[in-house]
Formats: structure tokens, C-alpha cells, sequence
């Protein structure tokens, strides 16, 4: 079933009010969010990172939906980062630290799980973008890089950060100390990708993910989620005994109950999260 509702609208204190850089489209448990400024190569000023904040605290507070795929419009860009013209027309000496890039790369804790669909250029702010993503799935044509020094920027949105964690190290410090750009192929080989697949099957691959996610129990997921990100910094030991709050509420749903029962059965479980 296909349900679509709330496109390029978002919510304010009740008030629903419309996007102007951002399409949001609910399609049944599934919240698609698009950066709409193709004519830009969907780059990022300070406004559209505040839209794209909304959109994605829309879809967080949203039980109806369970997992969210991020992409960019037209088949140019995923998104090309910071808008420089926009900035230079502004005066800007840097990106606008006050408003997180795109919403989503610092200040904002959300347990359900992201995918990026990435079609051309995730470059700057749109690699930030991928690495503060859970899952991504790479259209042939993905180009990725952080090329902020070769523009007197730095990757502060989270990308020289996340960049070292999610890539063996040398290759990090590659890309972040030259600012060169990599394809598809080579993303996929260390592991910055889960899949590659032809630009027409972008979003279905990425739907695929999402389907499997929501085979899952919508909590089991999201403790998951939580518990790798929050035990990251700690030792194994620290981690296994620390509390986590989505596991607590996990473990007294009813969920806990059906997905052994339905085991049991030989039947698919009917989750209520």
C-alpha cells in the first residue's frame, strides 16, 4: 500500500506550513525527504538547513513512520555541500555555524534509522550529510569528497570527524588533507557505501533497505541503533553494562513478546512498536 500525505509541508507549533528547499513525502512507514534546489546541485545555505532540521524532527516525532531516506533532486547532485555563490553574495567569512548542516550533522538525536540514496556529487556538507546517515546506497555516477581546504574551509559539519571513524585511516586523512574526490567503486571498497546500483534504481534499492529494516521490530531497531552509537566511545565491557533508555522501553513492549511467539508460530510477527 502507497500512502502519500505531507509533501513539501512541514508542521510549526501546530501551524503546517510550506518548504521552499525541501519536498517531504510519507509513503506508508517510509518518510522520504529531498533537497529540492537542483538548480544549485542542491547546495546548502543556513535557511535550507533549518527546513531540512523541521523535516527531519517531522519525521522523528512521527510514529507513523519507522525509517527515512534522504536524496537530492534532478540527477546531478545528492547534494554539493555549503552554497559558496549564496555565501559570497552574503559576505560570509564561513559556513553558518549557528544552524547544523541539513539538520541532521550535529545537535540532533534520532533513533530511527536514515539511509542516504546518493545520486552525482555528495561533496563538502553532502559527504557530512552521507557520513551522518546509517545506510547509503550509491547511484554509478557517486561522486564523494571534502574538498573544503582547496576553498579555505574545513570540513566542520562533522566530516573530519566522522570521516577517520568510518574509513581506515590513511584514506581519511587522503581525502581530508587533499580535498581529492572519490567514485562509487572505490566508496564501496572502504566501506563509506553498503551498494552501488544504476542511477533508475536509486531509490527502489534504497525502499529495499528500508523494507528490510521494517521487517524488524520497529524498537529492537532503534535500541540498535542507539546502543552502537552511544557504546562507540566506550569498551566493550562499558558498553554491554550500560543503561540504554530505548532497550528499556524495548523490553516491555509487547514486541518483545510477539517476535518469539511468531518465531514459534511459523508466521511473520505483527509488530506494534
Amino acid at each position: 500500500m502507497r500512502i502519500a500525505c505531507t509533501i513539501g509541508r512541514i508542521r510549526v507549533r501546530g501551524v503546517s506550513m510550506p518548504y521552499e528547499f525541501v519536498l517531504y513525502e510519507k509513503r506508508g512507514r517510509i518518510a522520504h525527504i529531498t533537497i529540492n534546489r537542483p538548480g544549485s546541485l542542491n547546495a546548502l545555505h543556513p535557511a535550507a538547513s533549518r527546513e531540512m532540521g523541521e523535516a527531519f524532527r517531522e519525521f522523528r516525532d512521527d510514529s507513523a513512520v519507522r525509517v527515512a531516506i534522504l536524496t537530492g533532486a534532478g540527477d546531478r547532485a545528492f547534494c554539493a555541500g555549503y552554497d559558496l555563490k549564496a555565501a559570497s553574495q552574503r559576505g560570509d567569512r564561513a559556513p553558518a555555524e549557528d544552524v547544523p548542516f541539513g539538520g541532521i550533522t550535529r545537535g540532533f538525536e534520532c533513533w530511527k534509522p536514515i539511509i542516504a540514496a546518493v545520486n552525482g556529487f555528495a561533496l563538502g556538507g553532502g559527504l557530512e550529510l552521507v557520513l551522518a546517515s546509517d545506510l547509503a546506497i550509491a547511484a554509478d555516477n557517486a561522486v564523494f569528497g571534502l574538498p573544503e581546504p582547496r576553498v579555505g574551509y574545513v570540513a566542520v559539519a562533522g566530516g573530519v570527524h566522522r570521516l577517520v571513524r568510518q574509513l581506515p585511516w590513511k584514506h581519511a586523512m587522503g581525502m581530508l588533507l587533499t580535498g581529492r574526490r572519490m567514485g562509487a567503486e572505490e566508496a564501496l571498497r572502504l566501506g563509506l557505501v553498503n551498494e552501488i546500483v544504476a542511477r533508475p534504481q536509486l531509490l527502489p534499492a534504497a525502499e529495499r533497505w528500508a523494507n528490510l529494516i521494517l521487517e524488524c521490530a520497529p524498537l529492537s531497531v532503534q535500541a540498535t541503533k542507539q546502543m552502537a552509537i552511544d557504546g562507540a566511545s566506550l569498551s566493550v565491557e562499558q558498553a554491554i553494562v550500560r543503561t540504554y533508555s530505548v532497550y528499556e522501553q524495548a523490553k516491555s513492549s509487547p514486541d518483545f513478546i510477539e517476535g518469539p511467539r511468531a518465531f514459534a508460530e511459523k508466521r511473520k510477527p505483527d509488530w506494534v512498536g
